[in-house]
């Protein structure tokens, strides 16, 4: 008889963000004439930009003629794409070849993928407060999980520590859920700790655009040694409004070697396997982003992000609530009033103000007490969640 994998018993019965659409529905239904606005998922609310419209449209164009119809494309990404994010990479005064990047469907499903180069007996180490996915995945896949506590104390931002010991490092920054980034020197002491102890870091870069401060770095690869302990997987979801065209790039470098095998050839050989390439159209809107015309057009976009980030930060500020994020980051993370519980803070804000967030419990016991905002709202229903925020606050006298 066939056995399944027993490990999904593991799991939490629903995932977190599926909790949140529920929760938010039965409310709806019991409340039809409510106006809930939704400042809890990540997920955009502007549209792609110019550039990256004409490029598709002409993409498709290109697939009704016979002289420029593409089938299949190669596994490890379009060479024009690639060379395009190499060019990105360079601005940033990271060294990253155009064979050391594979583009693939999106951040979510390399995450997951990318597993399949290490061995089941790598002990896994998780910064919490987490993104769920890195958890579950390597649940799935039988790992040992070790989870490395941050707070408000550090900033959610821990130092390496000798005592526990493993063999991927997952390190998200900007970080989700926090909002909190790595400074270079801070980022540097986890590079040499993944080198000094032959382990591979999983950086997580998918919020990368929205670093604004000329001392927090954008890529990992511009730091001394990551070419050798760090792959990096990266977005266009947040970066430039792909959440659902579905396009991301990661990078293993050529020096990246355990044991003897290359991870960038393993990682080549895996993608050959896996997958028969990210479709002609898709890719040919993707290179549209790293043109000048189309960096300048998302940055646009970013600057509306910018200011919905900044009307949380003037409400929690005016209330004398702790949090971190929003300057450099698309996420607010504030720590709930009173002693409320991330759950219970979020049944309050959607009975009280019909204003919906992430409760920080669902990103792991570091988050218990905490709550995320996300800034990537409809402008002005950000505005008015805001200040729906502020006037709860004022009138439960927390400031």
């Amino acid at each position: 008889m066939l056995t399944p994998n027993m490990r999904y018993a593991e799991l939490k019965d629903s995932y977190l963000f599926n909790t949140i659409y529920r929760k938010t529905d039965e409310y709806l239904r019991a409340n039809p004439g409510k106006q809930v606005l939704r400042m809890g998922v990540g997920d955009v609310s502007l549209p792609l930009c110019d550039a990256v419209i004409r490029a598709l449209h002409e993409a498709v164009d290109d697939q009704a003629k016979a002289s420029t119809f593409h089938g299949y494309m190669p596994e490890v990404g379009a060479p024009f794409l690639r060379k395009a994010i190499a060019g990105y990479y360079a601005k940033m005064g990271a060294n990253v070849a155009e064979n050391e990047i594979f583009i693939s469907s999106g951040a979510c499903d390399d995450l997951g993928d990318i597993l399949e180069l290490f061995d089941q007996d790598n002990t896994v180490m998780v910064i919490e407060p987490a993104y769920p996915e890195y958890v579950d995945t390597n649940i799935l896949g039988g790992r040992k999980i070790v989870h490395l506590a941050s707070g408000e104390d550090n900033g959610f931002l821990p130092e390496p520590d000798e005592s526990v010991q493993s063999d991927i490092l997952y390190i998200c920054s900007p970080n989700n859920p926090t909002g909190a980034v790595f400074n270079r020197l801070q980022l540097q002491a986890w590079i040499d700790f993944a080198n000094e102890n032959g382990a591979v870091i999983l950086f997580d870069a998918a919020y990368e655009i929205f670093v604004e401060d000329k001392d927090l770095p954008h890529s990992i690869y511009e730091l001394d040694g990551a070419d050798k302990c760090a792959i990096e997987i990266c977005s266009l979801s947040k970066t430039a409004g792909f959440t659902g065209t579905r396009l991301g790039y990661t990078v293993v470098p050529s020096n990246l070697v355990r044991n003897g095998m290359s991870l960038n050839a393993m990682w080549s050989r895996n993608r050959e396997t896996r997958t028969n390439g990210v479709s002609y159209i898709l890719q040919k809107g993707a290179a549209a982003v790293f043109t000048p015309e189309g960096q300048a057009q998302i940055h646009e976009n970013l600057r509306v992000y910018k200011k919905n980030a900044a009307y949380f930060m003037e409400a929690l500020d005016n209330a004398g609530i702790w949090y971190c994020g929003g300057k450099n980051s698309p996420y607010i993370w504030m720590k709930c009033p009173e002693g409320m519980s991330g759950w219970e803070f979020f049944d309050y804000l959607l009975n009280e103000i019909q204003v919906v967030g992430i409760p920080g419990d669902g990103f792991g016991e570091c988050g218990k007490g905490y709550f995320r905002f996300s800034t990537f709202g409809d402008p002005e229903e950000t505005k008015e969640a805001a200040n729906r925020l502020c006037a709860l606050l004022k009138k439960e006298s927390w400031i």
